[in-house]
């Protein structure tokens, strides 16, 4: 992939199971709980928790849900990036309309 948007239709097509993007929400949010919560208290190990949450659901929701390889084994920057931008578009209601979008 030569570029981030090209890598994003080929996220949000590894992320069509809603389950899956709720997963991914979840585990995002959690890492974000913890990395805040260490800012907080200084305490290293919230910041040691933050990617067991934040992967760790991500990689159950594409091997229990969806069925797929996580990208962020071969791409983890841009999966990063990608993590924050769906979770984005989920708090403001906008990702199921990405979906049908990119991956009809």
């Amino acid at each position: 992939m030569k570029n981030f948007g090209e890598f994003w239709t080929f996220y949000v097509h590894e992320h069509r199971n809603p389950l899956n993007r709720k997963i991914h929400f979840t585990g995002t949010f959690l890492a974000m709980v913890c990395v805040g919560w260490g800012v907080a208290t200084m305490n290293p190990l919230c910041f040691a928790l933050a990617p067991v949450f934040g992967y760790g659901f991500a990689w159950f929701g594409h091997f229990a849900v969806e069925k797929n390889r996580p990208a962020a084994f071969k791409h983890p920057f841009w999966s990063l990036i990608a993590d924050l931008k769906m979770f984005g578009l989920i708090v403001t209601g906008r990702m199921d309309a990405e979906v049908k979008k990119i991956a009809s």
